[in-house]
């Protein structure tokens, strides 16, 4: 086990601290927890073993570890989670950005940049729902710096954080508190994303590993399937889209044919699901076509 505080026979060195963590906790969350403690990375670690840890350094990690050992994600740890290249704040308030969730970032991009949102709108107008940390919302207006970017959360305390990042980043985000469309009456925009909560009520991952310390409301809608959220929000899309807009979010491993199905049923067009690195779908998307004049 790691010492405590004045324990300086366990935590001489970067070597043996990691060596000592390992027994509780895994390699790699030692390492990413370690790292993130001295601003280091998991290569200079890895590479100097010997070099000394501080007597705080080392009771701050010994601390760090014992969190882990209880189940507390990395994320929250650290207080941080690196998403498309940059360090976003995290706490229990809010979801933990995946690596997944980048494809629907790399899906809007190549919309609004390819231009296939409708062409009368500039710059284009783009709605994130839902965002938490705000990961999305932010990473769109860092890159998309043209775009006007909303971002809306029912939650203030996510809100909060979401609004600490985009001033952090230096993004320009407009944020509202909204239970979905519902502050938006009248508003529409050339681009929805969407991560919404879509693990179904009784999904035995809820009560696993890190989503035991994640927003619950962020996880599930406490549906039987997890299609509630969406349903809500592919219900609501085409009031709030200009013609030719899209709606894309992403969603369970299982969902994508529900979710096309649902798309199709309200009338989108050019629907289509994306796959992550592993092939399994992950984005699904469709477009708002005007209703053809009789």
């Amino acid at each position: 086990a790691i010492g405590v505080a004045g324990d300086r026979r366990l935590m001489a060195t970067i070597g043996e601290a990691l060596a000592a963590a390992q027994s509780q906790i895994d390699r790699q969350d030692a390492q990413y927890l370690l790292a993130g403690l001295t601003g280091s990375s998991r290569a200079f670690l890895l590479a100097h073993g010997e070099r000394d840890l501080s007597g705080q350094q080392a009771a701050q990690f010994a601390k760090h570890v014992a969190a882990r050992a209880t189940g507390v994600p990395v994320a929250q740890i650290l207080g941080r989670r690196e998403f498309y290249g940059r360090d976003f704040v995290v706490n229990a308030h809010v979801l933990i950005p995946r690596p997944e969730t980048e494809i629907l970032v790399e899906q809007a991009l190549a919309l609004v940049s390819g231009n296939k949102c409708l062409k009368t709108h500039d710059p284009p107008c783009v709605l994130d729902l839902g965002c938490g940390s705000g990961a999305i919302a932010v990473t769109l207006a860092l890159e998309l710096p043209d775009a006007k970017v909303t971002a809306l959360d029912q939650s203030l305390d996510a809100l909060r954080i979401a609004q600490q990042n985009a001033r952090t980043l230096g993004a320009s985000v407009s944020f509202i508190k909204s239970d979905w469309y519902r502050a938006l009456t009248g508003r529409k925009f050339d681009l929805i994303v969407a991560n919404p909560p879509y693990i179904a009520a009784h999904d035995p991952h809820l009560s696993q590993g890190d989503l035991r310390f994640e927003p619950p409301q962020a996880l599930t809608d406490n549906s039987a399937d997890g299609l509630d959220a969406i349903r809500t929000i592919v219900t609501g899309a085409r009031a709030h889209l200009h013609d030719g807009g899209w709606l894309m979010f992403e969603h369970g491993f299982d969902q994508a044919e529900r979710c096309r199905a649902l798309l199709a049923q309200h009338g989108f067009a050019a629907i289509a699901s994306v796959p992550d690195l592993a092939g399994i779908p992950r984005v699904t998307m469709g477009q708002h076509l005007p209703t053809p004049a009789v």
